[in-house]
């Protein structure tokens, strides 16, 4: 059995990162690197954006070329699915039997795609978009020619592979179980600025509507059917409604969990010398007004992981990271800087019609948050007022003859 000083389970951001910064912190024992995929470990954004589109080759999504885990001397330990865990032991056994030790566990295993549960979610054509794999076989029932794409789920997964989807000429529905997309992350303002430029592309959106089952011919997917009786004649599937997040092993072993990995300020579970890193890790979040919350962003699985490897090396420092996301769609670049959960107002900065704007969150006269769309300067100063939980007038934020940073 092979034992590592730190084991890292999780090949994507949050666990590239921690190998990265436990060497650049001078860290000098042993370190393997995890994951269920003999990939070398890879950027996700892109996956449904220019690796979907094909305007970038999978070489040109690498986190970091293999010469530069060699040199570092970090084991990548591919095709390798952890089943379960003993935290008295320290060792974590997995699929085909291998067993590894460790000193330091950095669970990083994000989530898997959450699957629809209806008949006909098997069907050859009902897709997934999590991982390379997921994509390669999307490019493929493309290529094979899938002309019609139905996409169920509004979020930005959904939405970035519809604008794919249509810049290369196939016809889009997007099915949305609520009345407005993106309707979990950001404000009415933003949803109907995006819904527009969706249908103005030529997507056709259905807001407020329940999938009952897909429908199939001979193992094939052949439409999807709404509750309302209407089947929407398809040829291809795309399921994007979110993760579900890669927690059962850390839960069978004792750890505690609440929609997600319990972690501390440190990134540390309740397990001994666990750590939990990125999407699947539950913190408490200042800017989420001290509730727990899991965050699915880069920017949180780079930050924790920086964290638990400074812990690691004995620097115990809270985490405390701004969140920020992105999305691009089509030509516009979508920013968001901190969380807008409970706003009590919003001030547009900008006019939507020049599809250069922001709107900006407020809760109690404090800033809380603020979208940019195609507004490089908004996001950037904007990051600094969310920080400070700044007080400002509405109509000053609204002011675009001043910049944000005069507001500090």
């Amino acid at each position: 059995m092979e034992k590592y000083d730190v084991l890292i389970v999780g090949g994507g951001h949050g666990g590239a990162q921690t190998a990265i910064a436990l060497r650049k912190q001078g860290f000098s024992g042993s370190i393997g690197l995890l994951d269920r995929s003999r990939a070398l470990p890879y950027e996700k954004p892109p996956l449904s954006k220019d690796y979907l589109s094909g305007a970038k080759a999978f070489e040109r999504i690498l986190i970091r070329p293999e010469k530069f885990w060699q040199d570092r001397d970090i084991d990548l330990l591919g095709g390798a699915n952890v089943e379960s865990l003993d935290p008295l032991t320290k060792v974590i056994s997995c699929s085909g039997g291998k067993e590894y030790g460790y000193g330091h566990l950095v669970w990083s295993a994000g989530g898997d795609a959450r699957r629809l549960t209806c008949d006909g979610s098997d069907l050859c054509g009902v897709h997934t978009l999590r991982c390379k794999e997921d994509v390669d076989a999307l490019k493929a029932s493309l290529k094979s020619g899938a002309a019609r794409c139905t996409i169920i789920g509004g979020g930005y997964i959904g939405l970035e592979a519809a604008a794919v989807f249509r810049k290369l000429g196939h016809d889009v529905v997007v099915i949305e179980a609520l009345d407005r997309v993106l309707s979990r992350v950001t404000g009415p303002e933003i949803s109907r600025f995006v819904e527009s430029e969706h249908t103005n592309k030529g997507a056709e959106l259905r807001l407020g509507s329940a999938v009952n089952y897909i429908a199939g011919d001979g193992g094939n997917v052949t439409g999807v059917a709404l509750e309302t009786g209407e089947v929407i004649p398809t040829d291809l599937v795309l399921v994007g409604i979110g993760i579900n997040p890669c927690i059962d092993v850390l839960a069978k072993a004792g750890a505690q969990t609440d929609n997600g990995v319990m972690v501390n300020e440190f990134c540390q579970t309740t397990l001994t010398d666990i750590y939990a890193i990125g999407d699947c890790a539950a913190h408490i979040s200042p800017f989420a007004g001290g509730q727990r919350i899991r965050l699915e962003s880069v920017q949180n699985a780079n930050d924790m992981a920086n964290v638990a490897a400074s812990a690691i090396c004995g620097d115990f420092s809270s985490y405390h990271a701004t969140p920020w996301f992105w999305s691009d769609q089509y030509d516009l670049k979508i920013q968001t800087v901190g969380l807008s959960i409970g706003y009590d107002h919003a001030v547009t900065r900008g006019d939507t019609a020049t599809r250069s704007f922001s709107v900006i969150y407020l809760k109690d006269g404090h800033v809380i948050a603020i979208d940019c769309v195609n507004a490089m300067k908004d996001y950037v100063q904007g990051k600094k007022l969310v920080e400070a939980q700044l007080v400002a007038a509405p109509a000053d934020l609204a002011d675009t003859s001043r910049q944000l940073k005069e507001l500090l």
